[in-house]
């Protein structure tokens, strides 16, 4: 019972050092404000629960706990800054409104459409539309410090087994040019998960085209 309420205490501690970091003064945050914002919170958290599991006693967690938590805010904070940059920088060159970029205030997500990519059944890039990845590749290499998760989708055509092959071999491929242009490999992870994750119906052309998508998860560390 004494632990549950320190940890209280340490908690409370420990949002209000995060607050204090994170927190605008008199002004209606935009929304790059609101990101750095989100992930120096979410950093300040995570640090101050790795300071909760140190230290012999109550007073070390707590002590550990509010300097997790400043610590965690401030690089968190760092990240969310680093991210608003790049989604800038990329939407400013990438000029194709069909590529969505998404700041979640942790990662930035861009999702191309697998139809300006690939021909039915083809894993083979549209040379047209490599220009695409060039931009995106130069900017990870001018925002080296993240890792990159291409994630490749499809509609419910087909077997799923099927889609689950296709979705990784056109995320290869994706991969594959990124490579070709300077970006890491080791960097550079694949997944397939076919039609296992729709973010639209499958009972409609247009949800179907929603689907079949390539997406790029970009993590800062």
């Amino acid at each position: 019972m004494r632990f549950r309420k320190h940890t209280a205490v340490t908690l409370l501690a420990a949002t209000t050092a995060m607050t204090a970091c994170t927190s605008p003064a008199r002004f209606e945050p935009d929304n790059t404000t609101t990101n750095a914002n989100s992930g120096a919170f979410m950093g300040g958290l995570m640090g101050a629960m790795i300071g909760l599991a140190g230290g012999d006693n109550a007073g070390e967690r707590r002590a550990g706990a509010v300097k997790g938590a400043v610590l965690g805010a401030i690089t968190g904070g760092v990240i969310g800054t680093q991210l608003d940059a790049q989604a800038a920088a990329l939407e400013a060159d990438m000029g194709n409104s069909a590529v969505m970029i998404e700041n979640t205030g942790e990662s930035l997500i861009v999702t191309l459409p697998q139809d300006i990519l690939f021909a039915t059944d083809s894993t083979s890039i549209r040379s047209d539309l490599q220009s695409d990845l060039t931009v995106l590749a130069a900017n990870l290499q001018q925002y080296p410090n993240s890792t990159v998760q291409i994630i490749g989708h499809t509609d419910n055509v087909g077997s799923a087994a099927y889609n689950e092959d296709l979705s990784l071999r056109r995320a290869n491929s994706v991969s594959n040019v990124l490579a070709a242009h300077g970006v890491l490999i080791s960097r550079i992870s694949t997944l397939g998960l076919g039609e296992s994750r729709p973010i639209d119906t499958n009972l409609t052309a247009d949800g179907r085209a929603q689907n079949r998508r390539v997406e790029i998860v970009i993590l800062p560390y």
